[in-house]
């Protein structure tokens, strides 16, 4: 395990910074000072922020909002983001701090939890410091292979809908009708299409060449959700009969998922450091994250508003059956399947040293191709065992979002400050936000692995490719 300690930190240095700078689809944790004396201005930083953090989630939300209720939802997802905002800001003041006590040029998330245990009081703790390292890296890969299930969840079920609806297509765009369809095909037929393109994908690590897939997968994403927005804005029906609360059952996953749309907490210490002027990254990170609020409340009540009880685990399932909006899906599908492989960077290069370390020259190659494959089967594997987009995302945002943007920023900052006499009134609040995330965590992991156990008639209302 020491081995893995070393390897993957020194092996992320130029792989994970020329991903930043390229491209900040990923949720990076290992990314160094620049060397030139040139940084990402301001709009960058403000667009590298966006980008990591809308993904797949964000159209996962109306059904989150019909999980909490007209009312709820939307005054619950502004608190959570402002939690969130102001999580990163005290990972971003825990960093700067640490640096200068031990004065480095700059410490990545993982370094910050490891740094921060090797000075509190316990002793324990401070013996054991490295394994803080590990429980952030070891989260930032369950983040992220859970990000890539998703992902093939999303993608065959979009082309499931796309090519069983294609004799059924037309150009005249209404609404979509409540039917159940018996699918031609099962839906895992389709994640198995896609598994052998995905295997080629990853196998690219020229960053450059990826930085063109990326920057197609920004224009598909910004082509489809004008789209998106363009149909959900217009005769919304009357909202009055939808319940402004649901049961605290369907709130846990609510808050799965919406957490789970909050993935940019591991890479604002990297886009920090990448500024050209890091003093007015705060100033980027309020208003790109006021931007990334904004836009969650709007889609996801707009989208509940619209769609009411048929609102279905992605809100492109629930677009007219016509050209127009079935290129809304492929064009977000192809969107999704290039960020797969920037995603798919980050446990790759935390991984891959350590495996590549056990073996002599001659089989690197071998090695390094076997574990990428592996690791792309794996989350194919995972979204075949359980093909039920929105209890996944709720699941890997409750267990895994929640540790790293609520639970381990407050604890953070506890150990950090705590010897320099922190007032009460912080450490109340560090205590409850910690708290909070924790019962989130435990309750909504709870509730998402007891709804993937029931049949999937117990939840039809949740699942997808019953309406056409």
């Amino acid at each position: 395990m020491s081995l893995l300690g070393r390897d993957f930190h020194s092996s992320l240095d130029d792989g994970s910074k020329s991903l930043l700078e390229r491209n900040s689809n990923v949720t990076a944790e290992n990314v160094h000072p620049a060397e030139e004396a040139s940084g990402l201005s301001r709009m960058q930083t403000l667009i590298h922020l966006l980008k990591c953090n809308i993904g797949t989630g964000l159209l996962g939300l109306p059904l989150a909002m019909k999980n909490a209720g007209l009312l709820v939802g939307p005054i619950s997802l502004l608190g959570i983001g402002v939690l969130t905002v102001h999580c990163m800001v005290i990972l971003l003041n825990c960093a700067h701090h640490l640096s200068q006590r031990w004065q480095k040029t700059f410490v990545n998330y993982g370094e910050a939890m490891m740094y921060s245990l090797e000075t509190c009081p316990n002793a324990w703790l401070r013996t054991h410091s490295v394994w803080g390292r590990y429980t952030v890296s070891f989260l930032l890969i369950t983040t992220q292979l859970g990000f890539c299930s998703v992902y093939f969840m999303f993608m065959a079920d979009n082309l499931q809908q796309m090519v069983e609806e294609a004799h059924m297509t037309s150009n005249n765009c209404q609404p979509r009708k409540f039917l159940v369809l018996a699918p031609i095909l099962d839906i895992r037929f389709y994640m198995l299409t896609i598994l052998p393109f995905l295997m080629l994908l990853v196998f690219i690590q020229n960053l450059k060449l990826l930085s063109i897939f990326s920057s197609l997968a920004n224009i598909t994403t910004l082509g489809s959700m004008a789209l998106i927005f363009e149909y959900i804005v217009q005769e919304i029906p009357d909202p009055s009969n939808l319940p402004l609360m649901a049961s605290w059952k369907t709130f846990l996953l609510f808050f799965g998922t919406a957490i789970f749309t909050f993935e940019g907490v591991g890479m604002v210490l990297p886009l920090k450091n990448q500024m050209r002027d890091p003093q007015q990254f705060p100033f980027v990170l309020y208003l790109g994250m006021s931007l990334v609020i904004t836009l969650y409340i709007c889609l996801g009540t707009l989208g509940y508003m619209k769609f009411g009880s048929s609102t279905q685990a992605s809100i492109t399932l629930n677009l007219p059956n016509c050209w127009p909006y079935q290129s809304v899906k492929l064009l977000y599908s192809i969107g999704i399947f290039f960020t797969y492989a920037l995603q798919f960077h980050v446990p790759a290069d935390i991984i891959l040293p350590f495996a590549v370390s056990q073996v002599s020259e001659r089989w690197t190659l071998f090695v390094d191709l076997s574990v990428r494959i592996a690791l792309v089967c794996l989350t194919c594997v995972s979204a075949i065992l359980i093909p039920r987009l929105d209890l996944v995302i709720s699941f890997v945002g409750s267990v895994s979002s929640s540790a790293l943007a609520l639970i381990i920023p407050p604890l953070l900052e506890l150990i950090t400050f705590y010897p320099e006499d922190m007032s009460c009134v912080t450490i109340a609040k560090d205590i409850m936000i910690s708290i909070l995330g924790l019962l989130g965590c435990v309750f909504g992991t709870y509730q998402a692995l007891y709804e993937l156990i029931q049949p999937i008639s117990h939840s039809v209302a949740n699942a997808t490719g019953v309406y056409a």
